[in-house]
């Protein structure tokens, strides 16, 4: 897993990001959680971006994985709405996984950003969609108990990555051929290992591309919408 990747976003594609909510005593992570979408949603979609091994920096609006999960929020938004879901991003408090330093900082912030999620939203299933890191951090919280599914973009799942928290939980993943920063046959066989306890896996080849979501916009997009409305609707 690299450190940091160098393909700009052009300015003129930046989506606006609304933050919303206030600090709680429970840690700072809320205020980082942007929801759109029907005052009374059937079911939410909680994106997840991706980062680094190690780093502390903060994440802000120059972090290149944030902007592409951005990017994809504003596309898909409107559909998910449409459906009758709402849609979050959570903006992770530092860039890196840091499991070094103790449990990782991304599934900190997942899992206050859940709790929140579960009050506002009492008894609305959730799909956790996440891009590489983020992806990472979905199957370390899918244990959270409004949690129905993962879907994984191009997803950071080391091969010794538990799959304990997938109990009962539908996981979908997706992959390019030519991704050089995670790795599409590990992720598959992270499926093997999660169909043991999954109420559900499957995996969706991307085609020959690589791992930043730059290329191929309209398939990734796609498969996002599908996987996690899917599992929305199997909740009808």
């Amino acid at each position: 897993m690299r450190a940091r990747d160098h393909l700009a976003v052009p300015h003129r594609q930046r989506p606006l990001l609304l933050e919303v909510g206030a600090a709680r005593q429970d840690g700072p992570v809320p205020d980082h959680l942007s929801v759109r979408g029907p005052e009374r949603p059937r079911g939410l979609v909680l994106m997840l971006h991706g980062g680094a091994q190690h780093s502390q920096r903060p994440v802000d609006g120059r972090s290149l994985s944030l902007r592409r999960t951005q990017l994809m929020f504003a596309a898909i938004q409107s559909r998910v709405a449409d459906a009758g879901c709402a849609l979050a991003l959570l903006r992770f408090t530092v860039r890196g996984w840091n499991a070094q330093l103790g449990e990782p900082a991304p599934v900190v912030d997942a899992r206050r950003a859940l709790g929140r999620i579960r009050r506002d939203y009492p008894g609305v299933p959730v799909v956790l969609l996440g891009h590489s890191m983020g992806a990472r951090t979905a199957v370390h919280v899918a244990d959270e108990d409004n949690v129905v599914g993962v879907v994984g973009l191009a997803p950071w799942w080391p091969a010794d990555e538990p799959v304990s928290a997938l109990g009962g939980r539908h996981v979908l993943a997706a992959h390019g051929r030519r991704d050089r920063i995670t790795s599409a046959r590990q992720t598959r066989r992270f499926l093997e290992r999660a169909g043991e306890v999954a109420a559900s896996t499957e995996f969706v080849d991307i085609g020959p591309v690589g791992h930043y979501m730059l290329s191929h916009v309209r398939s990734w997009n796609r498969t996002a919408l599908k996987g996690s409305l899917g599992m929305l609707a199997d909740r009808d």
